[in-house]
């Protein structure tokens, strides 16, 4: 057997990780100081549930990818255009950590992480034609998304910072 039969499929289900890992990077710091200060809604999961989750999530999006790759014809064939608006939800999803944690713009991450979702959406919706089983390894990361952006939104409109009148 060949050795990149297997190792295409776990570059593309390790990408997601790698860079999730990354980009938590910048949120150790707010873990432990600011975030734990803030007012969340009663529907936020614990703080132990998100490693598993996303872990989970990246692995099922990227061997989606995979599949899309495979049974599309890669980068050039009927996948291009599904695995330009996947990397494009794989960038916003990887920046939304920074944004939020890193730089505390609750606002702008509220946005960000819907602009994710929507494209995500997007992704089903082109995945379905390549390969159904990578429509359906994405939609538990779109759920997680609308819960995640509902939490977030709730933080930023629960947790404005006061106006100093000076």
């Amino acid at each position: 057997m060949e050795l990149s039969k297997y190792l295409m499929p776990l570059g593309f289900t390790l990408l997601p990780s790698l860079g999730g890992y990354i980009s938590g990077l910048t949120m150790k710091d707010s873990i432990k100081t600011w975030y734990p200060d803030l007012k969340k809604p009663a529907w936020t999961p614990p703080n132990w549930v998100f490693a598993p989750v996303w872990t989970t999530l990246y692995t099922g999006m990227g061997y989606a990818s995979y599949l899309v790759y495979r049974d599309g014809n890669g980068f050039k064939g009927d996948a291009a255009g599904a695995l330009a608006l996947y990397g494009t939800q794989l960038a916003l999803n990887w920046a939304w950590t920074p944004i939020f944690f890193g730089a505390r713009k609750m606002g702008l991450g509220a946005l960000e992480i819907v602009t994710t979702a929507g494209c995500v959406a997007g992704c089903i919706y082109m995945f379905w034609g390549i390969n159904k089983n990578a429509s359906y390894l994405m939609m538990p990361y779109l759920a997680w998304l609308c819960l995640a952006s509902s939490i977030n939104i709730w933080v930023w409109m629960n947790n404005k910072p006061a106006v100093k009148n000076e």
